[in-house]
């Protein structure tokens, strides 16, 4: 079976739609196979989207994992003024996701493969429903990839599942010195701030062997 984490999905195209429907917004988004979530807007996402504050209204703001573009779509719409990089390593989902920006009037979100991010580029806010499937070694390289790239004030949010592992990654932000708290909880998922620190670099006990990856 194709995974929504597959450079380029096996699954035959089935296009659909969905609705996301927010109280500041009504987007009607095309969706199909072999992409994240194709019958709905994940409930993980939704309330990502209901529990953030607003978008720096400039700069460069990300949408780690677009799928088809819900988060990266929000973003551009609190945010209009701001550039949106919708990044997934899925080149179906960022077709998805461009043709949607194209059809809301969205014309600042970039919705481009992971490895198509100019190098330059820092981020003023991440906002991600990562994918956790991926497993964790995975998870923690690309996490730590993207945080690495805020701006010294950037921000991220991140909503994870608390039977995924929203506790334990928690716990590893903070030992790899990018400070997490929780932020909001609901429906067993968790919505994690993560600020800039001084990510990346671990604790000296952990460059000794004594701390443990959760």
């Amino acid at each position: 079976m194709a995974h929504y984490f597959e450079e380029r999905p096996e699954a035959a195209g089935r296009p659909g739609s969905v609705t996301l429907v927010l109280p500041d917004l009504h987007l009607k988004l095309e969706t199909d196979s072999g992409v994240f979530s194709a019958e709905r807007v994940d409930q993980g996402t939704r309330i990502l989207l209901e529990s953030v504050p607003p978008p720096p209204a400039r700069g460069d703001l990300l949408d780690l994992g677009c799928g088809y573009g819900p988060i990266a779509l929000t973003m551009a719409s609190r945010a209009p003024a701001a550039t949106v990089w919708a990044v997934d390593v899925n080149r179906r989902s960022v077709e998805l996701c461009a043709r949607n920006a194209r059809t809301a009037g969205l014309d600042k979100v970039r919705s481009v493969h992971v490895d198509e991010v100019p190098p330059r580029v820092r981020f003023s806010a991440i906002w991600s429903n990562p994918a956790i499937r991926i497993g964790k070694a995975a998870m923690h390289e690309m996490l730590t990839r993207w945080l690495s790239r805020l701006t010294p004030d950037g921000v991220a949010h991140l909503v994870v599942q608390k039977h995924l592992g929203s506790d334990s990654l928690q716990r590893w932000l903070n030992e790899r010195g990018w400070p997490a708290e929780r932020v909001a909880s609901r429906s067993s998922y968790r919505v994690l701030r993560v600020g800039a620190g001084a990510g990346g670099h671990p604790r000296d006990d952990e460059r000794r062997g004594t701390v443990n990856d959760r």
